[in-house]
């Protein structure tokens, strides 16, 4: 298959255009998205690559193969293969009933429950276009994403963790000039809602019910789902994956992880995240005949026991929940002798930190590097420790293109170290309806700049360096600077403000807020996240650390100079009329 591109590649493809998809539909492409050059495309299937079938019949395709093995654990609830995906075909025709359609963009917030694969399934099968979101978002995330989107339904739970989400998602609702939808995993708590459970109830038809939605499938060049970027100008942006780049994103991460029909994989990361889903993760597994294993959060001693319980052979984590687990490993008195390999990736590991995981879990590590973009590296899960502990891995598939360039856009001498660019046949050119972000983040030849300082071994292994993008990476979390920074100068004290991140053991970075007051102000690191929690903005990107300067340094062009900033909060003594610091 050919790896160069069309210069100068269209962009975009006209509202309302229709294409011929490979398995003979008409696949609606929207202005917003941003295709492959047709004869880049054309390539990927000619190759295999893209295989021409959506995301759902390969969810059936194990139904029909193991119909009766356990597919989904989540508490006491356990489905088989087969009862995963009836469910998902009786909720998809009951969404279809409330007026759902294909293409429609709706806004999935839910936690790691059974519940969640099945809104996942039914999504893929109707033609859906899931948005996963978090659920630490709120109404300043939700909101602006589903406006962007023109969401037509939002999926919470009623409430989880004290927090009232079914009342949430109408106050969103209520804000969005063509209201969508509330539904919910649980009990409607009051009018307005739709529960889903009634909408998977009943028997009989499963033939008919298979047989109607597999005639209106969507097309597999037709985007599957939006996953949120975690990109540094503000709110996430949307990227757009066709299910034709996603089921081989799954399958050849499946294929290099050896998952099975053997494999218990424990998901413990939030589902709507790229890692836990599909790399191989929730979907993978289910698509391979394995067993998912559902817990809603990485505490050592709620894994250690489902890990003890159901046999799991694999599982993943960021740095900080690896090393969480291996200090209370030894003394936990559970069996995790099933433990394959533990993967970790989300935020840099060093090379000493990786050598000490396996030997403390009993098991192999594999380190992966990759984002929502699309590309994924990963190490062989046999490499030897002196190649597993020092680098992520190299790319998933042959068809992945790296180039490593400089500041000035040339790439570097080879083993040098220098911004990360790629493209490749799972990795969309551009975000959902962002043309200026596109214009910054793809190459016009279609190279996405990832942020990401990076050096390539002779072996062809990909070793992480650091970023050129401004963001923090909080346990995994990626923090925008200017999202929280323009939230924070609504704040009638403050006068200047600057986001970073500051270097942490346990979650990567923690995020610091810097400040200069307007005379005669005060702030308390409580009052900025008090004043955020009423913006509505999710509580993992409030700050950590709070200081409070007579003055800021800046840039030449007049913008605050972290890196200065850096520097000077490493020398306290040295701050230029501090005001206070509160932490």
């Amino acid at each position: 298959m050919p790896r160069g591109e069309v210069e100068g590649a269209r962009a975009g493809a006209r509202a309302g255009a229709k294409v011929r998809g490979d398995a003979g539909r008409d696949a609606v492409m929207y202005e917003p998205m941003v295709p492959w050059p047709a004869d880049v495309a054309a390539s990927y299937r000619e190759a295999g690559c893209w295989r021409g079938r959506p995301l759902g019949a390969y969810l059936w395709d194990t139904a029909d193969r193991l119909p009766d093995a356990t597919a989904v654990v989540d508490g006491g609830v356990r489905l088989t293969h087969r009862e995963v995906a009836e469910r998902a075909d009786r909720l998809a025709e009951g969404l279809a009933g409330l007026g759902l359609a294909r293409g429609d963009r709706v806004l999935v917030q839910l936690p790691n429950s059974w519940e969640f694969v099945v809104v996942a399934m039914a999504c893929f099968r109707l033609g859906l276009v899931p948005v996963m979101m978090l659920l630490p978002h709120r109404e300043y995330e939700l909101t602006s994403i589903a406006e962007h989107v023109r969401a037509k339904a939002l999926f919470v739970p009623s409430r989880w963790r004290d927090f009232d989400h079914e009342a949430l998602a109408h106050r969103v609702a209520g804000r969005l000039s063509s209201p969508p939808l509330v539904l919910t995993a649980g009990a409607p708590a009051g009018p307005g809602s739709v529960g889903l459970r009634p909408l998977m109830d009943g028997r009989g038809g499963e033939a008919e019910r298979r047989a109607r939605l597999d005639a209106r499938a969507p097309a597999p060049s037709e985007p599957a789902l939006f996953l949120l970027s975690g990109g540094t100008t503000g709110l996430p942006k949307l990227i757009s994956r066709t299910h034709d780049d996603y089921e081989y994103n799954i399958r050849r991460i499946t294929e290099i992880c050896r998952v099975g029909e053997d494999t218990v994989y424990l998901a413990v990361l939030p589902a709507g995240h790229n890692f836990p889903l599909a790399n191989p993760g929730i979907l993978g597994t289910l698509m391979a005949g394995g067993r998912v294993v559902l817990l809603p959060s990485p505490r050592p001693a709620a894994v250690f026991e489902a890990i003890e319980r159901e046999r799991v052979t694999v599982t993943s984590a960021t740095p900080a929940i690896a090393l969480r687990w291996m200090e209370e490993a030894a003394g936990s008195g559970r069996d995790l002798s099933s433990l394959r390999y533990v993967q970790v990736g989300g935020s840099m590991l060093s090379p000493e930190v990786a050598a000490e995981i396996g030997p403390a879990l009993g098991c192999g590590l594999q380190q992966m590097y990759g984002m929502a973009e699309g590309l994924i590296c990963c190490m062989p899960v046999d490499a030897p420790g002196d190649v597993a502990h020092t680098a992520q891995g190299a790319p998933i598939s042959p068809y992945d293109e790296l180039k490593v360039v400089g500041r000035d856009g040339t790439p570097v001498p080879p083993g040098g170290v220098g911004e990360l660019l790629t493209r490749g046949p799972y990795t969309p050119r551009g975000y959902y309806a962002a043309p200026e972000q596109n214009a910054v983040s793809f190459t016009p030849d279609g190279w996405y700049r990832t942020g990401d300082l990076v050096r390539i071994t002779p072996e062809g292994m990909v070793v992480v360096c650091g970023r050129v993008k401004d963001l923090v990476n909080r346990g995994g979390e990626k923090i925008a600077p200017g999202e929280v920074e323009v939230l924070v100068q609504e704040i009638p004290a403050v006068a200047e403000a600057a986001v970073l991140g500051l270097p942490d053991p346990a979650l990567g970075e923690r995020v610091c807020l810097v400040v200069r007051l307007h005379p005669g102000h005060s702030l308390t690191l409580a009052g900025v996240r008090a004043a955020l929690t009423t913006r509505g903005i999710a509580g993992f990107k409030h700050p950590d650390r709070l200081e409070v300067l007579a003055d800021l340094p800046h840039t030449p062009l007049g913008k605050p100079d972290k890196n200065a900033l850096r520097v000077l909060l490493d020398r306290p003594d040295d701050r230029p009329g501090d005001q206070g610091t509160a932490a």
